[in-house]
């Protein structure tokens, strides 16, 4: 079984996140989105919160776990028995960024492939820190989140 792990804070869970998800379930059996626990990262929703809203999100696909995690994202990886991590890319700073990821976790589990999808230019500019400044100054944040998300914030 193929099984990939798609980490991230997930905080809140945005539009392009939800894309890159769709687009690399025909590639795997199975993926987990891994919602990582970081003690020493101020979070603007709970883990239950941000869990809660990725179950709804992917609620009728069978193909998509949720799961809290907390360490290393290759320890998670050996947990769950996955051998690709899916990340995706919106600009060349995400691109360096991922790639010395990839070689560190390439060099902690050489067992593991990180697969890198690009965003598509429409979602390039959104990311969870933008979603949460919006929603810290009140504005509307519904072209960048699920509909599913609006109910959770």
């Amino acid at each position: 079984m193929k099984i990939a792990l798609f980490p991230g804070s997930f905080d809140p869970i945005t539009i392009a996140h939800v894309d890159i998800l769709k687009r690399a379930l025909p590639l795997f059996d199975k993926i987990v989105v891994g919602i990582g626990l970081n003690s020493s990262k101020q979070n603007f929703l709970s883990a239950e919160k941000r869990e809660e809203m990725v179950k709804t999100i992917f609620s009728g696909n069978e193909n998509v776990e949720v799961q809290l995690y907390e360490g290393l994202t290759v320890d998670f990886c050996r947990k769950i028995n996955a051998k690709y991590m899916v990340r995706g890319i919106r600009s060349a700073s995400d691109f360096e960024y991922e790639r010395a990821i990839a070689q560190i976790n390439q060099t902690m589990m050489p067992e593991v492939e990180t697969i890198l999808l690009l965003s598509k230019p429409e979602y390039s500019a959104i990311s969870s820190t933008i979603v949460r400044d919006i929603l810290r100054n009140k504005g509307d944040v519904s072209p960048f989140v699920p509909k599913e998300v609006i109910e959770f914030l």
